[in-house]
């Protein structure tokens, strides 16, 4: 059986239509399924669709959080509550067209066990946007060496996967990159990303870039080396003018900067709490993992007993 995880955040006019769109496509295939629906502390009516899209739809079974987790959070609670042998997870705005969902499990009926979906094209974005999100995925790419230029979180896994993804005891998580990183048989299908017919999308200019720093941090020490580097920098630089101060010490010449003195001083002390910054982020992240509270907190499920 396929479990298609759907993470919903106010998307009240999106669940039912979602529901019977992937049902007549996996009907169509002869594809077994179940839709898990995963109520991210939505404002709106969404868990209320979510109900009733359950009561008349016994594939459906919903999840609805104590509060809002987040994506992340939200796509493991999907992957834990799912039954099926394979899980795909995609987004509830059908921005990832339902139709590829047919191709990636033939993929997997051929013995695949990570089917990647990657954007083709990233359809109608305005262009402040896209310059985001090109600038994300550079940065993420660099930073967990996994080339995620055109990766997205749609994806279907086998079992084996999931399990092991669930397995991790970590509390910052980072699907796209953890779904890579756990390697197994895999490939990828490309999909075109395709327009929303109602509502509008959660991710700002700003929630993105604290997505990017969020998710490198918790895939990636890159941002510790880069201190080191400046560290080093600053050093070299230091090195250059104090040869400089000796010369002209010895040859005579009275000593001058008082202008490149302050620069200096405020050059370094900027590196110095940005450097201090980086490293409180990442005792935070070691804080909140120390602590290990749950990822997520579920206040109810409907629909199927998970098996």
């Amino acid at each position: 059986m396929l479990s298609v995880i759907l993470p919903a955040y106010n998307e009240e006019k999106m669940i039912k239509k979602a529901a019977v769109r992937i049902g007549e496509i996996l009907d169509g295939a002869d594809i077994p399924y179940e839709i898990v629906f995963v109520n991210d502390g939505s404002k709106d009516g969404t868990w209320k669709e979510i109900e009733e899209a359950a009561e008349q739809d016994d594939h459906i079974v919903g999840v609805r959080f104590s509060r809002n987790f987040g994506k992340e959070a939200a796509m493991f609670a999907g992957l834990a509550n799912a039954s099926g042998e394979c899980c795909a997870v995609m987004d509830c705005d059908l921005q990832h067209p339902p139709e590829t969902l047919v191709e990636m499990y033939r993929l997997w009926q051929q013995g695949y066990e990570v089917i990647e979906g990657v954007k083709r094209t990233r359809g109608q974005e305005s262009a402040l946007h896209r310059a985001s999100a090109g600038m994300f995925y550079r940065l993420i790419s660099k930073a967990a060496k996994i080339d995620m230029s055109r990766a997205s979180d749609f994806k279907l896994l086998d079992r084996k996967a999931v399990d092991a993804m669930l397995s991790m005891p970590e509390r910052n998580t980072f699907f796209r990159a953890l779904s890579s990183w756990v390697g197994f048989k895999t490939v990828s299908v490309e999909f075109d990303v395709q327009e929303r017919t109602e509502g509008e999308s959660k991710w700002s200019t700003w929630s993105l870039i604290k997505y990017a720093v969020q998710n490198i941090v918790a895939f990636s020490t890159v941002p510790m080396q880069c201190v080191t580097v400046a560290g080093v920098l600053v050093f070299l630089m230091a090195v250059i003018l104090g040869i400089q101060s000796l010369v002209k010490y010895f040859s005579g010449h009275a000593m001058e900067g008082f202008t490149m003195v302050i620069l200096l001083i405020l050059i370094i002390g900027s590196i110095i709490m940005i450097s201090l910054g980086i490293i409180g982020y990442y005792i935070a992240k070691i804080y909140e993992e120390v602590k290990a509270r749950p990822r997520y907190l579920i206040s109810k499920r409907i629909g199927t007993e998970k098996k």
